[in-house]
Order: C-alpha cells, then structure tokens, then sequence
C-alpha cells in the first residue's frame, strides 16, 4: 500500500524568524513520523514522507496528487491541529487516500472532535506505529477495521471507538527511525545553544514518564517508562554516526530515570569509543556527581533540567516532586562536572502572584545556568490543568497559540498583560547583564560559534524587545500617515 506521512504546514514566521526554504531554526526531526515510518516499510508498505515545515500546504497538495497515496497518515499537536484539518481537506481534493490523524491532539480530545472533522476518517490513539501499520493492513486487505485496536473511525455515517491498545513494552521490537525519508538531514537546526555539531540526531533510549505534573500531556495514560536495551540503543548511535551525523541529543523524557541504565549507556560510548557531543534531559533528583560525570566524559557537553519555577509553592502545585534545593545541587553539581546547564522556568501558574514570578526571576540569575528559557503556562488538551483549568483561571486565545510563547492560560491571581511583560522583563533581566555578555564572549572559540551567537542574540532581542519595537514602528506609522494627509 502506498502510504503518505504528513508534518501539516505551519507558519512559525512569528515565533521563529529564521525559517527559509532551506532550514528550520529550532526545529527537531519528527522522530515520531520517522518511527512509524520505518514501521510501516518493515511491514512492506510504500512510504514518502512530507515534512511541512519546509513546504506550503499547496506545495504538499501538488505533490500529494501526483504521488496519490491510499492512505494518509498526519501528525497533530494542539498548535497544529487546525492545519492538520486544512491539509486532511486538501488531500481529500485531490486523492481517493484514506485520512487518518495521530498525535497528543487526536488522542486527547477522540470522538467528538472526529464527528466534527468531515476531511478526517480515523484517529490514532497513543503511541501509532502498531495500529497505523495494521489499518494499512487491513485497508489494503479490505477487510473490517474493527479490530485494530487504538483506532477510532468511521464507517458509514458513524463513529466507533475501538478497545484502546497497550503501549508496547519492548521497545527494541521498533525499527530504527527511517531517517532516509527525510528530504536533506542538514535542514533541520535545533535551538541556539542546544547544539554543537551539525547535522544533529534526535535519539529517544526510553518511552513515557511515570511522573504526574499537572502540565505535562502523554500518549501513555498509564504513566509508566518503558526502555530500550543498552545495547539496541549503543546500535542506532554507531549508525547514526556511519550515516554522517555529528551530534546526538537524546529526547527522553527522563535519561537518567533508570540510573544504572543511564551509567552504562554512558560508559559504552566511552568503551567504545564513539566521540561526539550529546545534549540529554533530566530530573533533578534522579541524577548525581558522578553520573554528570560520566556522561561528560563519555562527550556529554549540556544537561537540560526541568525546573519550571523559583518559588516552591509553585513547585508543589504543578506537582512537579522537586524542591528549590534540589534543583540548586544538580545545576551546580552538573557546572562542576563541565557540562553546560539549560533551565526552563514558567510563568502563569495557578496561584502565581506578581512578585512570586520576579521570585523565579531572582532565582534563575542566581543559578547562573548557560541557556534559560522562560515559557508561559499553556493548558494542553490531556493534561489535569486543561481539566481543571476553570478552577485554576481560565484558558484564552486560539489552539494554534498554544506555543509556550503567548499567554493562553490565565491565572485567577494574574493578567494577561503582567504574564507577557513578566516574561520580557525575565529575558532582559537574564540576558542583558553584563556578566553574562562578556562570559558569553570569553567562551567563543570559532567564527562558527559566534555566528550562532549572533543569531541567539537576534532572536533574544525580538522576545525582549519586540513589544517596544511594534510601539516604535506604529509611532513613526501614525506620524508618516498623519504627515501624508497634512500634504
């Protein structure tokens, strides 16, 4: 069967401005569709992948026709959800393909949002490469898709859910991503700062958290971690590194929630001698000295902490487990292991006050971590603060603004207005300190890194300061318009 695998066409000009025809900055490879598509070629299926993020939705339309695929395969999160509707419609015009949507989106909101999308004829629920593939089987077979698990879908006018489908427990069953369906591997850049070498490869060694952050969507409801073996994933890093990639950033939720597991993949890199720097995620209390300093010996250059808040009344509200004091220990214990410190911190958390908001703000200059980013709380479909979101404040703008970049959760203890000043005084605050500039300088080595940290520069700037931008270009506006009528 030929199948397409769709990324809908998005319009991030707003949010990243660095988007050309021929790159995406802050951009990760979409590890889930190449997942599934590896899948589906094993099980002797046909694939082509179109990646949005590069391409207009006329330009995937045109191609969509001449390649006229049975089936349809598009990805959703809740930004994306409404271009995912706009591209099922435009393949639905062009093709007799089979339309079926999978993502965070389709799998939170199920029947109800599929009786009222007409383009759509099934959703995927949860983890997609199993029950993707068995639709195709059957399609292809035409026989009745009522037994493949985890699919809602239509048939004749009606909508039926099907029993949901367990998350599959051994994950080195799964093939490796099928990279090679991607258009060019050099067009995807991840965020300043969060790489050294490209092209970058995004690894995941494990599936699922077993934490409950009130914030935090996933596929699996159970709420549980399932991992590969050490030696499955020590496998795809020796490919990857055949195949041209430079750098690895390992996109688990948690790297170092099994922590043996953790120090083993760490020293069979070493053992094995693989070098290349790798970025990895991780919660503050499940790491210490002496995995960070393993991994950094192993070529691990950066950690990414999940600290979310300065204030741990906030911290107990989202639920997180954490405390101020751990968060402090595994971000001076990973400085003093050599690896470089990514925090992200949010604003707008139920019960957040004004001044608990600049109480994060302190709290992050004083930990002093290389990259920090500051996000607003956003209320994803799935979540307990979606659900309970009335209770907490109430959820304001459009779907495709979910982004962590404008306020679309307001607190009953906040404005809008004070969430969106809060966040641009935290960046110039962080950013705009002296200290912080001259040790950025001081830690340039190549033309290269200082090119990337022009553009950091650039795109800080347009967070910080764009309010004040937009006042400044409406000013001169007025005056130029008001001087045209005085003529």
């Amino acid at each position: 069967m030929k199948v397409a695998l769709i990324m809908p066409p998005w319009l991030p000009e707003d949010i990243f401005p660095d988007k050309t025809s021929k790159s995406q900055v802050n951009y990760w490879q979409p590890l889930g569709l190449l997942y599934l598509g590896a899948y589906l070629k094993r099980e002797g299926h046909s694939v082509k992948f179109f990646d949005g993020s590069f391409h207009s939705l006329k330009e995937i339309s045109g191609e969509l026709k001449e390649y006229q695929p049975d089936l349809a395969g598009i990805y959703a999160n809740t930004p994306l959800w409404k271009k995912a509707v706009a591209t099922a419609e435009e393949i639905k015009k062009t093709t007799q393909a089979f339309v079926a949507v999978g993502g965070p989106y389709p799998t939170s909101m199920g029947e109800k949002t599929l009786v009222d999308s007409e383009a759509v004829d099934a959703f995927v629920i949860g983890e997609g490469e199993i029950i993707f593939t068995e639709l195709a089987d059957m399609l292809e077979a035409g026989k009745s898709l009522h037994g493949v698990k985890g699919l809602i879908f239509k048939d004749k006018g009606k909508v039926f859910k099907n029993p949901d489908r367990k998350p599959l427990e051994d994950l080195d069953q799964l093939p490796f991503p099928a990279r090679e369906l991607l258009e060019d591997k050099n067009m995807y850049i991840p965020p300043e700062g969060t790489y050294r070498k490209k092209p970058v490869a995004i690894v995941i060694t494990s599936r699922g958290c077993d934490r409950k952050c009130i914030f935090c969507s996933q596929l699996d409801r159970e709420r549980k971690i399932r991992y590969r073996s050490v030696e499955n994933v020590l496998e795809e890093i020796e490919l990857l590194l055949e195949q041209g990639y430079r750098e690895i950033r390992f996109l688990d939720d948690n790297f170092a929630a099994d922590y043996n597991r953790a120090m083993k993949i760490a020293g069979e890199i070493r053992k094995r001698r693989l070098e290349f720097p790798w970025f990895f995620s991780s919660r503050v209390d499940t790491i210490d000295d002496r995995l960070l300093q393993e991994c950094r010996r192993s070529g691990a250059w950066s950690v990414f902490f999940g600290a979310e808040s300065g204030v741990q009344r906030n911290l107990n509200i989202l639920r997180k487990g954490i405390s101020l004091q751990q968060i402090e220990v595994a971000v001076k214990a990973a400085k003093q292991a050599g690896l470089k410190v990514t925090l992200p911190f949010i604003f707008g958390i139920p019960g957040e006050k004004y001044e608990d908001a600049l109480e994060t703000i302190n709290f992050a200059i004083k930990l002093e971590p290389d990259v920090v980013n500051f996000h607003t709380m956003t209320p994803f479909p799935g979540t307990e603060l979606y659900e309970r979101a009335e209770e907490f404040g109430k959820i304001e703008g459009e779907l495709e603004n979910f982004t962590f970049e404008g306020a679309s959760f307001i607190p009953k203890t906040l404005k809008r207005s004070e969430i969106e000043e809060l966040r641009r005084i935290a960046f110039r605050k962080f950013y705009a300190r002296p200290e912080f500039i001259l040790r950025k300088l001081l830690e340039v080595r190549t033309a290269s890194e200082f090119r990337a940290l022009v553009r950091g520069v650039k795109s800080l700037f347009w967070i910080a300061f764009k309010e004040d931008a937009l006042k400044i270009k409406r000013k001169f506006t007025r005056k130029s318009s008001s001087e045209t009528c005085d003529t």
